[in-house]
Formats: C-alpha cells, structure tokens, sequence
C-alpha cells in the first residue's frame, strides 16, 4: 500500500473535510464569545462558575443527541449514492420526526428540572441560581439543536459541507448578537446576565433552523429531494436510524466517562496535576478539530460509494482519508513534542502548570499520531452500519484499559502525572488497531442496519 495519499483522492477528501473543519471551529468560537461576554459581568465569578455547570450538563445532553446526525448522515450517503434523492428527502423528513419528539420530551424535562440539576452540581447556592437560569434557557433550545443536526446530517450525507460552514458562520453571528441583547439588556431589553447568554444561544440555535429551512426550500433542493411534497413517515428509516445512532450515542458517553474518570485519577495524584490535565485536554480539544471533519469527510464519501456498490472504492476512501489525517497528526504531533511550552501557554500563563504539563503533552502528542487512523477508519465502519462494533472497541479500550491503566500507573505504581498520561498511548494504539483489524476484514461494509436497496 502506498503511504502517501493519492492525489486525485485526497483533493476531494479535502473538498469535503475543509468546509466542515470551518463550521466546527465556528462552534468553538461560539463557546469562547459565550465565556468572554459572561466574563465581563460584575457578578463573574458566579457567572462564569455557573455557566462552566451549564455547558457540562448541556455537553452531556448534545454528545449523547448529537449522534443523531450520525443516523441521518449514514443512511442519507447510501441513498445519494444510489442515485435515489427522493429517500435523501424522505430520510431527512423522518430524522426531523425523531429531532422533534425526542427534543420536546427532553426540553420538558430538563427546562422543570432545570433547578435541581445546578444546584447538585453547585457547591454554592448563588452559583447553583445562577446556573439554575441558564440552563432553563438552554433546555429548552435543545428541540432546535436535535433538528439543525438533522439538517446537518442530511447535507453532510449530499457532500454539501459549506451549507454546514456558513451556518455555523451565520449561528457564531446572531449568538454574538442575541448575547449583547440580552446579556448587557441592550436596545431597552431587560438585563438579563448569565440568564441572556442562555437566552441568546438559544435564539441563534433557532436562527440556525430557520436557515437550513431557507436552504432546504430553494428549488435546487426543493425539486431535487422533495420533502415536503412526498411526506411520510417510514419505520423503518426510523428504526435504521436508531440503529445506527444508539451505539454511537453510547460510544461518546464512554469517551466522557472515561476521561471525567482520568481527570479525577489525576486529581487524586494532586491538584497541580489535575489542572495540568485541564490545560492539555483544552489543548488537545482545540487541535483535534480537523479530525472531526475527516471524520465527516470518511462517512460522507464511504457511504457515497457503498450506496453506489463501489465496494472497493468505498474502502480505499477510508485508507486515504486517513492517510490524509494522519499528516496532520504527525505533523501536530511534532509540534507538540518540540515545543509544549510554548503550545500550553495558549490555554494558560500560570507556568508551574506548563512546566508540570510539559511531558505529558509530549506524550499525548507521540499518541495522537496513531489516533488519526483510528478515530477515521471508525466513522468509516460506522459508514458501512458497523456502529456496534466501534462501540464495544471504545467501550474495551476506554473503560476497561485506558482508566485502570492511568490509575495503576499514576496512583498506585506512584508515577504522578506523566505516568497517568502513558496510558493514553496504550488506549490509542490498542483500539487504533482493533478498528484498523475490522476495517481491513472482508466483511467490514456488511451488517447494515436498514434495507437500502
């Protein structure tokens, strides 16, 4: 096999993975004008103690949800690849079915218990008011959010990725807009605080909505997929889309357990070492994100492919997708191992916690060259409705030696910090491997969870 990427493949890797690394990294600016406006309020140390709960309990209701997209994406590629664009549309109508129900039930639920959930995770009661009121806002943008993944999913399935990066363009906007409004009370609106920023990025979630309702309803789109003119609703896309998601839904709940689990390993190792964890994981979160449009990238042109039944080329698509990836990880990688110090000191400039976060950055940046193939080649099987798979390959690796390992060797072998941090290589390389094994097997596209013929 050639190590280098081939040429005519990797430029229209590139056509796919740049407009979603545009969008996603929208999407992180979003999280940072949030903090940054908050951060100016008299009353910030609450705020910003109670929109760090906030986002937690907000992050854990999107990762599990936002798999969603997943189902939708998947079954969509199949169905565009087959050349059968009215299922494209009627794929979307049923992912919107589910965004709708599922999101209601859950914004009722979560905007009523909005209040107890701060408050457990408060330790003071100001801060647990104030986080009380922000997540009241955000619960109940969740229906928004759950149908903008749809649409996300549904475009991403057509290879139109710069919809999704102009929407996140366009959301980064107004949430910087509705904030100012609410959160300062400007143009005679009430001063709304912590509250106004949950308020705000509500109103810009449903901004996004009403965007990709205007894109969707364009007649290029409108006459090519028909959604609302041949509506229905299919049980079995339903179900094929729970199929597919479900798995992958509990998939990103290990990766939480997992490192909330790590981060409190380091935390009894000291705390010192648990905010060098923090300071490395932002880090690491930040440069990660051009993997995740790879990630779409994979699953849009292998499902492409299979609906098509180029089976071989479906395959070689996830090779060079990762090929690409990789580059960029070792080439991060590198950076990473020359120079920690002065990649830390974007997330922090307290320097006893560069200095202790200096080796174990080195370390994370030696295990994410390999990280590359595997987080690729397993969106590619979750591409070919391998999504159980890829599930019990996170869950082993991640729960079973990745944590037990970091406690072992930081805590009971005393190795601190760095020896915490080897047990990130260990986890990464295993469970690149076991995804590398599955993804080069003869059957690795088969197992599809919905009839797509």
């Amino acid at each position: 096999m050639n190590l280098l990427p081939i040429n005519s493949y990797y430029k229209k890797i590139l056509r796919v993975a740049l407009p979603a690394i545009a969008g996603l990294s929208t999407q992180m600016v979003v999280s940072l004008v949030d903090s940054a406006m908050v951060g100016r309020l008299d009353e910030a140390t609450y705020a910003l103690a109670a929109m760090g709960i906030g986002v937690l309990a907000t992050w854990a209701l999107v990762s599990f949800f936002s798999s969603l997209a997943t189902g939708t994406h998947v079954i969509v590629a199949r169905r565009f690849g087959q050349g059968n664009f009215l299922e494209c549309g009627n794929t979307l109508n049923n992912s919107l079915i589910i965004s709708l129900l599922v999101g209601g039930i859950v914004a009722a639920i979560g905007a009523s218990l909005a209040g107890p959930i701060a408050h457990f995770f408060a330790s003071d009661d100001i801060v647990g008011d104030y986080a009380s009121q922000y997540l009241f806002y955000r619960f109940l943008g969740i229906p928004f959010f759950l149908i903008s993944v749809s649409y996300r999913g549904f475009f991403f399935g057509i290879s139109k990725t710069k919809i999704f990066m102009i929407s996140g363009i366009l959301t980064n906007l107004f949430n910087v807009i509705f904030n100012y409004m609410f959160i300062y009370g400007s143009f005679g609106l009430p001063r709304m605080g912590l509250a106004g920023a949950g308020l705000g990025s509500t109103l810009a979630t449903f901004s996004d909505v009403v965007f990709y309702l205007i894109i969707i309803l364009l007649p290029a789109y409108r006459n090519k997929y028909q959604n609302f003119k041949h509506f229905k609703i299919d049980k079995e896309i339903i179900r094929g889309i729970y199929k597919i998601s479900l798995p992958v839904s509990f998939q990103n709940v290990f990766v939480l357990i997992g490192f909330l689990s790590f981060v409190a390993i380091t935390g009894i190792i000291g705390t010192k070492e648990q905010a060098a964890t923090q300071a490395i994981i932002s880090t690491l979160f930040i440069s990660f994100l051009p993997l995740f449009g790879f990630e779409i990238a994979v699953q849009t042109l292998v499902g492409n492919n299979l609906g098509a039944g180029k089976y071989h080329l479906a395959k070689l698509y996830g090779f060079e997708t990762a090929k690409v990836a990789t580059i960029y990880t070792i080439l991060l990688g590198i950076i990473f191992i020359s120079i920690p110090q002065y990649v830390l000191n974007i997330i922090t400039n307290d320097w006893s916690i560069i200095e202790l976060a200096k080796s174990s950055l080195r370390i994370a940046g030696f295990a994410q060259i390999f990280y590359a193939t595997g987080v690729v080649l397993a969106n590619g099987l979750q591409a070919a409705g391998r999504t159980v798979f890829v599930m019990k390959a996170e869950m082993l690796t991640n729960l079973f030696i990745f944590v037990p390992l970091a406690y072992l060797l930081g805590v009971v072998f005393d190795f601190g910090l760095t020896g915490a941090w080897f047990a990130i290589p260990g986890y990464i390389i295993i469970y690149s491997s076991l995804i590398f094994y599955k993804y080069s097997s003869a059957d690795w596209h088969k197992d599809i969870p919905v009839k797509l013929d």
